[in-house]
């Protein structure tokens, strides 16, 4: 049986006393006949571990080998780079430079010190006569999930100055060859093909393009200069409107035909969010040119529909049509650059002589039964029925507004992870949406100005992240579900997200009186109790037909129409989409959360309800939608599910990256994710818990009817 952890070492005594650090329970070491590509290789090869380490030119690796593998095992990626400070590195600069998209991410790409997941990549595309392993493992495998290691060495002047030159020319060579072979495999049929086929769907794309400009400058002229004279902002969105579905259904019809993913709504949905994020960014713009340069409204209408033309295509042809198969020679999917450095704390900016957060004063405080008190400068709606102004400002965690991020743009968002916190960096500077946590006592956020702004951004992909771990280091989990007291017991309901859970637990509040916990996340404890967690119901699309027409005025109807577009599932999708490519990401999540924020409404805002603090919990039904069923569920199954859809809610960056980096006392990741486990299974062995599934969101029916059949039977079936 193989060990977890293979170090390949080559045979220098140099490495003895590495070897030696090295000899843990579960490390194998496996020796290299000498420092080439081809002895590397081969022992690679030979290597049983789940996780391969390789050692080559470092001195004292020490436990450093070990932390690497452990590292990528809790961050769940497929490489992790120990990647060389302190020093300038012309190879580096010559790999970027050959391979700007390959080699472009990582710190130091020729680095001889790495650990890799065994099964993420196939040895046999490595060629034996190269210079560095890693080199050709980032080549060959462009879409591995990294992160790296701050790695503090010297450079390397074995051999002096002959020795220096001899190895520069090996892997000048080294690189002419691996280009040479990549333009082979890229010059085959196929890639020749898909280049071609991407030039021709983008020259279809620009005469729909066309197309739709004469539309839109058509719909703008009328408007505008001719029949009803409306400003010419509110002519280029209504214009936008039209020539979006007439370009919708020239694209559906012409150039997308055949194999298109999911379905014409879902694509629908996608191509006017596209569209009209692509009017946000015209109409300021627009109104430049126009009022600041004095240029024609159609002229200028048409230089900005131009402008964005090729970012639209892009999109649209791989976020909206693209069938999920990247090409062999695509980037990373995860575009955010992952540094790990555990000796030295993330450097907090300084503005000259003014502080980089603002007075220490939090205005808004809350305290959450069980779990946190938490003081912050930005309000967070989310949390507003815990609001607690009595609380002082010594709260557990802290959110404040500072200076976050570097003076410079960046080629890519960075996230770091140190020995105190984490951080996260975008491509605008100072000027992006960023943030940085200190995870001491208390917990401190800092957030940018700019994220700031978007209070739901915050709380979501930041504060929420923390509580659930929080909530374990208290003995407590926080769980992806709604959760009611029907017939005086509790019953929590769980689903993937965008199932239906909020129209369900509308309607057992209103229809069978159900007394409210709440919609989206649920306090577990161990022995079956529950803690509420009321947060404002999000109505997304679907669930609409669960509210009352006289429950919201008209004006919040029409607004209602427009965000359960945007913040459906198919929006969701689109979004998770959008992450994958080299964008700021978060930064465009916070913006359009500005522009139209979610549609988030109070229980007792649309319906009279009682809300209680804690129940005990008898039922679990895990609905969904397909064939009328229901069964029972097995604890296991029922643990996998629940975590499963525990995770589906934290899928937005940076989530991925955060919730491995956070650490609360002495327990990392992985610990509390253990914790996490046993929390819900000692739950879930004191509840009855059973699978609902129905193509007509009928839950609400159907669960009253089992919870009491469950009341009245003598034991669990």
């Amino acid at each position: 049986m193989g060990r977890s952890i293979s170090v390949v070492i080559p045979l220098c005594d140099e490495f003895d006393s590495g070897v030696a650090l090295l000899s843990h329970r579960d490390v194998e070491v496996v020796p290299a006949d000498n420092r080439s590509v081809a002895a590397v290789l081969a022992a690679m090869r030979k290597a049983t571990g789940r996780w391969i380490v390789v050692v080559d030119g470092v001195a004292q690796p020490g436990d450093l080998a070990v932390r690497l593998a452990r590292l990528g095992e809790s961050r769940d990626v497929d490489l992790v780079i120990a990647s060389r400070t302190g020093e300038t590195n012309a190879k580096n600069a010559l790999a970027k430079l050959v391979f700007p998209r390959r080699l472009g991410q990582p710190v130091d790409p020729t680095s001889g010190f790495f650990a890799v997941r065994r099964d993420a990549v196939d040895l046999d595309r490595i060629r034996p006569g190269g210079f560095r392993v890693l080199m050709e493992l980032l080549v060959r495998h462009p879409r591995l999930r990294m992160a790296e290691v701050a790695y503090h060495k010297s450079s390397d002047r074995r051999g002096g100055v002959l020795g220096v030159v001899r190895r520069g020319l090996v892997f000048a060579g080294h690189l002419v060859r691996l280009r040479t072979s990549l333009l082979a495999q890229q010059a085959t049929r196929s890639a020749r093909a898909s280049v071609r086929g991407w030039l021709l769907r983008a020259f279809a794309f620009g005469l729909i393009g066309l197309s739709g400009l004469v539309v839109n400058t058509a719909v703008l002229w009328l408007l505008h200069l001719e029949v009803l004279q409306v400003h010419y902002l509110i002519a280029a969105t209504l214009a936008t409107e039209v020539s979006t579905a007439w370009l919708f259904v020239l694209t559906e019809t012409l150039l997308y035909r055949k194999d298109k993913p999911g379905t014409v709504r879902s694509r629908g949905v996608r191509f006017f969010l596209l569209n009209h994020f692509a009017l946000a960014v015209r109409l300021p713009l627009l109104a430049l040119l126009v009022d600041g340069m004095h240029v024609d409204v159609l002229i200028a209408n048409a230089l900005t529909l131009a402008l964005l033309f090729l970012v639209r295509f892009v999109v649209a042809d791989s976020a909206i049509y693209g069938k999920g198969e990247p090409a062999c020679d695509e980037p990373p999917r995860e575009p955010i650059r992952v540094l790990v450095d555990l000796d030295h704390e993330i450097p907090v900016p300084r503005n000259g002589n003014r502080p980089t957060e603002t007075a220490r004063y939090l205005p808004y405080r809350y305290a959450v039964p069980g779990l946190a008190t938490i003081g912050s400068q930005v309000e967070l709606p989310e949390l507003d029925y815990f609001r607690s102004q009595w609380l002082g400002h010594d709260t557990e965690i802290q959110v404040r507004v500072g200076v976050v991020g570097d003076r410079r743009p960046l080629p890519r968002a960075v996230f770091t992870q140190s020995a105190q916190g984490l951080g996260y960096r975008e491509h605008l500077g100072r000027l992006g949406a960023n943030f940085r946590v200190r995870l001491g006592d208390p917990i401190t956020v800092v957030v940018s100005a700019a994220l700031a702004r978007s209070p739901h951004v915050v709380y979501t992909n930041i504060l929420e992240a923390l509580l659930r771990f929080v909530a374990v280091s208290r003995g407590a989990m926080l769980l992806h579900s709604a959760c009611v007291e029907l017939h005086g017991v509790g019953v929590l309901i769980s689903a993937r997200t965008d199932t239906g859970k909020t129209g369900t637990v509308l309607r057992l509040v209103r229809e069978h009186k159900a007394k409210f916990l709440s919609d989206d996340m649920t306090i577990l404890y161990p022995d079956g109790r529950v803690g509420c967690f009321p947060k404002p119901l999000t109505i997304s699309h679907h669930t609409l037909r669960a509210v009352r027409s006289h429950e919201l005025s008209p004006k919040e109807w029409r607004r209602l129409r427009l965000q359960s577009r945007l913040h459906s599932k198919e929006g969701r999708e689109f979004a998770l989409l959008l992450s994958q490519l080299n964008l700021p990401i978060m930064g465009v999540n916070a913006f359009t959360q500005r522009i139209v924020p979610p549609p988030k409404y109070a229980v007792d805002r649309l319906l009279p309800c009682e809300i209680v603090p804690e129940s005990k919990i008898s039922d679990l039904f895990v609905i969904a939608r397909g064939e009328l069923g229901s069964g029972e569920l097995a604890e296991d199954e029922a643990t996998a599910t629940l975590l499963e859809n525990t995770e589906d809610a934290y899928q937005f960056p940076p989530f991925r990256q955060l919730a491995p980096s956070i650490v609360i006392g002495e327990d990392d990741h992985l610990v509390l994710r253990d914790k996490e486990r046993a929390i819900l299974e000692s739950a879930l062995s004191r509840i009855r818990a059973r699978w609902l599934s129905t193509a007509d969101f009928s839950w609400a029916d159907r669960i009253p009817v089992l919870v009491d059949e469950g009341a009245t039977a003598k034991g669990w079936a």
